[in-house]
């Protein structure tokens, strides 16, 4: 196995306002805690706070960016990559990351969840989407109550992929 740092994203809404702050930090911090490196599209709302918690401890951050501005970055990002891909830059991240969780979050959210499942990424929700077709869920998308209990589920599964 690899001795390169798993790199976990956090997506979810960009409103700077969210509600989900305190979780979005609790997530980053348990990320960093647990020696990873967190991954995120690097602007506001979950993604900041995402990564003050990650930062609060001492972690790593990479924000992907979609514009071509480094400096768009929210300040706790410690390296910043300009992909000007808009949200393209949510295939590049579900490609890039060892595990997913998504935190609330719009469609920006849903397709990077979405693409995640697709790439076969551990990928598991707190308070986000639910996917229904015929009443059976397509594809499943494990939802936690919490960070912690988020974290345990996805990094059993990256530690141990199935």
């Amino acid at each position: 196995m690899s001795s390169r740092r798993r790199l976990v994203a956090v997506c979810g809404e960009s409103d700077p306002r969210t509600s989900l702050a305190d979780l979005a930090f609790e997530l980053g911090r348990g990320i960093a805690e647990r020696g990873a490196v967190l991954i995120c599209g690097g602007l506001t709302g979950v993604m900041e706070h995402a990564a003050r918690g990650a930062r609060s401890v001492g972690g790593l951050t990479i924000g992907l960016l979609p514009g071509d501005e480094p400096n768009e970055a929210n300040e706790y990002i410690d390296i910043a990559i300009a992909t000007s891909l808009g949200h393209g830059r949510n295939a590049v991240l579900a490609k890039t990351a060892d595990g997913v969780v998504g935190l609330g979050g719009g469609l920006g959210t849903l397709s990077e969840i979405a693409l995640a499942l697709r790439n076969g990424r551990p990928t598991i929700g707190i308070r986000t989407w639910r996917f229904d077709r015929d009443a059976r869920s397509e594809p499943d998308l494990p939802l936690a109550d919490d960070p912690k209990e988020a974290l345990d589920w996805l990094f059993a599964r990256m530690a141990n992929p199935t």
